[in-house]
């Protein structure tokens, strides 16, 4: 799709409400409820992210919600760049107000989650190589330190110096993407607060790679 075909700029607007809806949904809390009528608001850290749900309900329903919580994002950015004609200015909005939503969703009184697989979706849709890079990294903190919230932390102060460099080598992104990547970044630092307190007290519980001993 062309400039020339592009939706008119109030309907663009209305995709980026649609975007924050997008985010909002809830989709740890509903497969939680879903699996066992429990909510997951209730359960380990309280958080609806992957990880607790993971922790809390299994595996299984961990991948599916961290699939679907990144898939939202993503589908936000790819909505918006269909009806643009690929503006970035707009893909960008949209992508911000999609991680807003999972962090404050409307559906649940706005106390949501840490923003971190939106993100992922998010920037898989603006700029990939910077997205997969800073999976790259969450990874290797995972890996080596076993602190899923570190492993996010890095990756998001990573990320706006990845987007920077990889948008378009030899040439700076779009302000809108440069601000975005940055606000974006500080959104899921901010939400990890608590967790970097317990992280610098050495009370932040380590990730389990392997079944739990009864």
């Amino acid at each position: 799709m062309n400039h020339e075909m592009a939706a008119s700029t109030p309907v663009l607007w209305l995709l980026v409400v649609a975007g924050y809806l997008l985010g909002s949904i809830p989709f740890g809390y509903l497969l939680v409820r879903v699996q066992s009528g429990s909510d997951i608001r209730a359960m380990g850290s309280g958080n609806i992210g992957a990880t607790n749900v993971a922790r809390a309900a299994g595996w299984g329903v961990g991948m599916a919600t961290l699939i679907l919580d990144t898939a939202k994002g993503y589908f936000a950015v790819w909505l918006i760049g269909h009806f643009s004609g690929g503006n970035i200015r707009f893909m960008m909005y949209a992508g911000l107000a999609a991680i807003l939503g999972h962090i404050f969703p409307v559906w649940l009184k706005f106390s949501g989650g840490k923003g971190v697989a939106p993100a992922l979706g998010v920037f898989l849709g603006i700029c990939w190589p910077a997205a997969v890079v800073a999976l790259a990294v969450f990874a290797i903190v995972l890996i080596f330190w076993r602190y899923v919230s570190l492993g996010s932390v890095s990756a998001a102060a990573a990320l706006p110096l990845l987007v920077y460099v990889l948008y378009a080598p030899g040439h700076a992104p779009p302000v809108a993407v440069t601000t975005g990547t940055l606000l974006a970044s500080i959104l899921v630092i901010v939400k990890h607060r608590w967790n970097i307190e317990r992280l610098m007290i050495g009370t932040e519980p380590r990730f389990e790679f392997g079944r739990k001993k009864s």
